[in-house]
């Protein structure tokens, strides 16, 4: 396996929609919690980017063990196409799970219960998406789970690595006296919630525009996704909806003082976002259809990076 290859297996190219989550959450405990701690999160970033790519790895992994098509097995998978040894795949998951694993167990040690906690549902989560006799990923889940440990998964543990200190939550258990504490600012918590649902939306429309263009081979290969069972004009309804409410949450976070003003910087690219969901309609399903849904991410969300960055240059002068 050459570089590139593995370089392709991890789909790199991907990884944008996991450091989305990582960059607004260090923003949001800036502006909202007023904590950062650069060590944890440099170490929390390791440990993401390595268990994101063992995810996608096990997903070409599975789907070329599962494929029905011997197109796609060996014309459209890159293990088939680039003929990888499947065993050195394998190996190579198992190595970064470990890696992951490791690097997870010191973030605990060094922040707290309540980080294992969160990551090992966002682990079964990212595991069992692409793996298992019925993947997650295989039914109509995969919009939800995909959106919410991602975009509310990570946005939380960055959150959390970074308040761990002043214990905005905290999980604390005792095993000598058979007893646990679950405490924190519920306002806190609610907001952070709230500020991680454009992230959820548009992170779940990534998995959404993909199951839009990729139905017919889907369902060639056994894959009963959402899109299945709503059809695609329902489905492209949900997509522009799921688009749409990124922009309210963002108005209403202001409207209920989650974020300052500057936040609505991000409204600059609602037009451009506009003319890329009209484009992804007219396209579907022709493959291109796709990167409608990948530029409406970073423009969203670059332009969310910044309304935060403006939000704390903002409050230094207040």
């Amino acid at each position: 396996m050459t570089f590139n290859n593995f370089l392709e297996v991890v789909e790199i190219k991907t990884k944008i929609a996991s450091i989305f989550p990582f960059l607004i959450g260090t923003l949001f405990s800036i502006s909202f919690f007023h904590a950062f701690h650069l060590g944890l999160t440099l170490l929390f970033l390791l440990a993401m980017l390595i268990f994101d790519m063992t995810v996608t790895a096990i997903n070409n992994y599975q789907d070329f063990q599962k494929a029905k098509s011997d197109t796609y097995k060996h014309e459209q998978n890159v293990i088939g196409r680039e003929n990888i040894s499947p065993v050195l795949v394998r190996n190579m998951i198992l190595f970064m799970l470990v890696l992951s694993l490791a690097l997870g167990v010191i973030l605990t040690y060094l922040t707290g219960f309540m980080l294992l906690l969160v990551g090992a549902i966002c682990m079964f989560i990212g595991i069992f998406y692409t793996y298992g006799p019925i993947p997650l990923s295989r039914m109509p889940l995969g919009e939800i789970f995909s959106g919410f440990t991602m975009g509310f998964g990570i946005f939380a543990m960055i959150v959390y690595v970074n308040t761990s200190a002043s214990r905005a939550f905290y999980l604390d258990i005792n095993f000598s006296a058979d007893n646990f504490t679950l405490a924190g600012s519920l306002t806190g918590v609610l907001s952070m919630f709230f500020a991680s649902l454009p992230l959820v939306f548009t992170i779940a429309n990534i998995m959404l525009a993909n199951n839009l263009r990729d139905l017919d081979t889907d369902i060639d290969n056994h894959r009963y996704t959402l899109v299945y069972y709503i059809g695609r004009k329902t489905g492209l309804t949900f997509f522009q909806v799921l688009m749409y409410s990124s922009y309210l949450v963002l108005v209403l976070g202001v409207i209920f003082r989650i974020f300052d003003w500057p936040v609505l910087f991000a409204l600059i690219s609602f037009v451009p976002v506009k003319k890329n969901l009209q484009a992804h309609k007219a396209e579907m399903p022709a493959p291109h259809s796709f990167v409608y849904s990948l530029k409406n991410m970073v423009l969203f969300n670059s332009s969310y990076v910044i309304g935060l960055l403006l939000s704390i240059v903002w409050q230094r002068f207040v």
